[in-house]
């Protein structure tokens, strides 16, 4: 029996083993196909940038001769008028610089993104930048070849640790095959967009990266995105001057993430269709081109502007233009992406900190020739500097300017002021551009997986469609009845064609009998709450709504189907609350079992159950920690007094409370009796 026992744990072994070995060759041919996607996609994206730019300012441009030179107004806003409706009834998640929306799939929705997102950010990007659109093309390529990942994965109806890993494979393929920067891309998947280094998904990342970028060179070649002279660093006090390049660079680059969302909070209160407010930003940003510098005929600021960096590095900018540079590209890239343009915010960030870098180098080189290296070495490091300043993602600034450039003789004075900047900037505000996006969502995330168990819940999944409703014309002793009969607190009252109207509940009732204001053929919208109204939105998170009620002190929050509309289409109680969170705690529990086999994540024999405490229950008055507790079971949480708690070892049970416990049947059948 005992040498039975051995073969059959050997046989189990062995399956395991197998097991483990089949699904990692399965993640790193899914890798390679994605690094090929990405690379491909790239390489497509670039392509298809270099042929709206050629067509728009190269054909269409000189075709408009009557309106020469207001067609730096024109091609802009026709961009706009094209790219601005096919996010808007398409992808709407293409809007913006793509990164944070990665992020937010990653930590929020198990990676998954749809598949039409790469179609429609490669097409929508390549017109925003093609027409002069101030952003770059790696925070769209960052989202296609996330996109293929997700896609890809979702395909082969993978679990959500290889979605995310395949997510991660996308943004490293793309960034890698962009800048011709594998190193970079890799550290950048796993620094920004997976939030975490692990070893089991480092390797795949790495594949697909290399692969990308293999693609990308047989297709563009082998030269780096910049020509940098190679700069020395002359003396050892000049690290005092970098270390000031890297404060300044964090102070420009917080100004840019204030003034970036500023501009965006501006926009938004704009009462315009969304999908032509890209049209007024495109007039905009042409007359802001018509008054800035041009190279051939076009402003340095439109489109990605890697001529202009290379004057920069170069040193042949005067320190005027350079802050001209400075100050016109900010604003352009504020007014692109506040009005709804589509492309990132990396190839913006490398001018503005070029831009910087090369006028803080004339100034301290003009004072201090003899220590300080050319303008042109500032310019270098600053561009580093600045993008680790909005980024907050020092190694990932540092690796991919030593790859774009191939310069390690100033490798020192990089590190010195990128990470100086990712300090500052982070005492300043602690949240990166990325991060503060999703903010501002109501998505609160430290690093990509670190989000609070309620935002994992989306208020679609917990409202209640279809509601009990009244209408503003109901005589208020007619609502007296529907109180008593549904023994509810309020009610949300909607108009005659059966748009939203108020909310009105029992107190509004009592309120208007103290005040002596209750008549007999009163009517509900005489005694509701018809202005102000707290709404929500079925894509907003849970957690998001949590303090929305809190604030306001709320039973009853009223969804509609979009913003600025009235059309009701559910609505979430505060009961509903312990249903999201139980269902954010079964999320992270199946997460976890992802983690331990592949498809193995559906946790057989465990379901959720609800205990009451009332006033016969031995477990009155006590703690939880001297509770005897069975085992295969856990205390999620407790509802006490309209509020939800976290249970822990020293919580009092009290009569009323609702506790919520994840266990089997056997472990369940054990608590009921203590409980």
């Amino acid at each position: 029996m005992g040498v039975e026992w051995v073969d059959k744990g050997r046989q189990y072994l062995s399956f395991d083993q197998n097991f483990q070995a089949m699904s990692l060759v399965k993640i790193v041919l899914a890798s390679v196909i994605v690094g090929l996607g990405a690379g491909l996609g790239a390489v497509f994206f670039r392509s298809l940038i270099d042929f709206v730019t050629s067509f728009s300012f190269g054909d269409l441009g000189p075709s408009l001769p009557p309106v020469d030179p207001l067609y730096l107004l024109v091609i802009p806003a026709l961009g706009g008028l094209i790219y601005g409706p096919l996010i808007h009834f398409f992808a709407r998640e293409a809007k913006g610089h793509g990164v944070p929306e990665v992020m937010e799939a990653v930590a929020l929705h198990g990676g998954r993104i749809r598949p039409r997102v790469a179609a429609i950010k490669s097409l929508a990007s390549a017109i925003c930048i093609g027409t002069g659109g101030s952003v770059g093309r790696e925070g769209p390529i960052v989202q296609i070849g996330s996109s293929i990942g997700s896609s890809i994965a979702q395909f082969f109806k993978m679990a959500d640790v290889h979605v995310r890993t395949l997510v991660a494979c996308g943004a490293a393929g793309g960034i890698a095959a962009t800048f011709n920067a594998p190193i970079a891309g890799s550290i950048f998947a796993m620094e920004v967009v997976s939030g975490q280094f692990r070893a089991s998904s480092f390797s795949p990342v790495v594949i697909s990266a290399v692969v990308a970028d293999v693609v990308a060179r047989h297709f563009s070649g082998d030269m780096p995105v910049f020509l940098v002279p190679s700069h020395l660093m002359v003396s050892s006090w000049e690290l005092v001057f970098y270390a000031g390049l890297g404060v300044c660079a964090a102070l420009a680059a917080s100004f840019f993430t204030s003034a970036l969302y500023y501009g965006e909070s501006l926009v938004a209160r704009v009462r315009m269709p969304e999908y032509l407010k890209p049209v007024v930003g495109g007039l905009a940003l042409g007359g802001l081109g018509i008054l800035t510098l041009k190279t051939n005929g076009l402003p340095q600021i439109f489109g990605v502007g890697y001529e202009s960096v290379d004057l920069a590095l170069g040193g042949e900018l005067l320190l005027g233009a350079a802050l001209m540079l400075f100050c016109a590209k900010l604003l352009a890239t504020v007014i692109t992406l506040g009005f709804g343009g589509s492309g990132g915010i990396f190839a913006p960030s490398l001018f503005m900190g070029a831009m910087l870098g090369e006028s803080f180098g004339i100034i301290v080189h003009t004072l201090f020739p003899q220590l300080t290296s050319p303008p042109g070495a500032y310019a270098l490091v600053g561009m580093a500097a600045f993008f680790s300043g909005a980024a907050h993602a020092p190694i990932t600034a540092i690796l991919i300017l030593f790859e774009m450039t191939g310069d390690y003789h100033i490798i020192l004075p990089l590190m010195l002021a990128t990470v100086m900047s990712t300090i500052v900037a982070s005492f300043i505000n602690p949240e990166s551009i990325y991060l503060r996006k999703l903010t501002l969502r109501g998505v609160y995330l430290q690093s990509a997986h670190d989000v609070d168990l309620m935002q994992a819940i989306s208020v679609a999944e917990i409202m209640k469609p279809d509601p009990v409703v009244v209408e503003d014309e109901m005589v208020v002793t007619s609502l007296l009845g529907q109180f008593s009969r549904g023994h509810h607190h309020s009610f949300v009252v909607v108009d005659g064609q059966g748009l939203l109207a108020g909310v009105v509940s029992l107190s509004d009732v009592e309120e208007a009998r103290q005040n002596k204001s209750f008549e007999s053929g009163m009517l509900v919208r005489d005694i509701a709450t018809m202005s102000n109204l707290l709404v929500t939105y079925p894509e907003v998170s849970m957690g998001e709504v949590l303090q929305l009620m809190g604030q306001r002190n709320v039973c009853r929050l009223p969804v509609v189907a979009a913003r600025g509309l009235r059309n009701l289409v559910g609505v979430i109680r505060r009961d509903d609350i312990i249903h999201a969170y139980n269902q954010a705690i079964l999320k992270r529990a199946r997460g976890y079992g992802d983690g331990q086999r592949a498809g193995q994540n559906d946790m057989p024999g465990m379901h959720f159950a609800y205990f009451d405490i009332h006033q016969n229950s031995p477990s009155l008055g006590r703690q939880v920690q001297e509770l005897d507790l069975p085992t295969n079971c856990l205390l999620v949480s407790l509802y006490h007094d309209h509020k939800l708690h976290i249970i822990h070892g020293q919580t009092v049970l009290q009569f009323g409370d609702r506790i919520t416990v994840l266990g089997n049947e056997q472990a369940l059948s054990l608590l009921r009796r203590c409980l």
